[in-house]
């Protein structure tokens, strides 16, 4: 699967020759040309990295960063700045970034840094653990945590998490939850899927009635949002 990056650039030139490169790489793109437009985005379709500029219009980089990390979102972020005072690398990386460049940089430094990001990320996940937004999923140990909070979940309902999760953003069709879970041997209704979905928001979610992270798709399934 493409891994998704999103580029939050104000200067159009950049943010296409940006996009032009990662899109050869082997990247999907989406652009943002302020931050309020940015914040959104990966509010609402989280990518799998961040490239993100910090003089930007509406929400300077800085303030996304804050933003994104306040709420749990622990997506990847490479700050690429004019900025390189050495002020500036500290507070962005305390922010919470995971690399930062300053202009210029070649386009082919920026796409080994975003590689070399994505994967340190990845050894995390295939460490036995998965973080999406606020929620944690160890599978070694089997267990889930809110924030710092340990959740009491079922066997079953640690199962569906871990599959949410694995595919957050995507939609996870009740067929597939129904073959990766309980096997295609196993008689299970559909209804089933939405029993066990529904004790899981009473667990992870604010309001399980209006759930932010496991959120229905009509006729289809489910899929996981970090936050929103």
């Amino acid at each position: 699967m493409k891994k998704t990056v999103l580029i939050i650039e104000d200067e159009p030139a950049i943010r296409m020759a940006i996009k032009d490169e990662l899109e050869f790489e082997g990247f999907q793109v989406r652009l943002a040309k302020d931050g309020p437009a940015g914040l959104e985005s990966i509010l609402h379709f989280p990518p799998h990295l961040v490239v993100l500029d910090l003089m930007l219009p509406g929400k300077n980089g800085f303030e996304v960063c804050r933003d994104i990390r306040e709420r749990g979102i622990t997506i990847p972020v490479i700050v690429l700045t004019a900025r390189g005072r050495e002020t500036d690398k500290i507070r962005g990386l305390e922010l919470g970034a995971d690399d930062y460049l300053t202009k210029p940089v070649s386009l082919a430094e920026l796409v080994a840094r975003i590689r070399a990001v994505l994967r340190r990320c990845d050894r995390e996940e295939s460490g036995d653990i998965l973080r999406c937004g606020t929620i944690t999923v160890d599978l070694r140990k089997h267990q889930v945590f809110r924030g710092d909070a340990a959740v009491e979940v079922t066997d079953k309902e640690f199962q569906i998490l871990t599959l949410l999760l694995k595919r957050s953003s995507e939609v996870v069709t009740r067929d597939d939850f129904l073959n990766a879970i309980w096997g295609e041997d196993v008689y299970v209704t559909h209804r089933t899927i939405d029993t066990h979905i529904a004790a899981l928001r009473r667990k992870i979610e604010d309001d399980p009635e209006h759930p932010r992270h496991i959120v229905s798709v009509r006729n289809v399934g489910y899929k996981f949002h970090p936050d929103v």
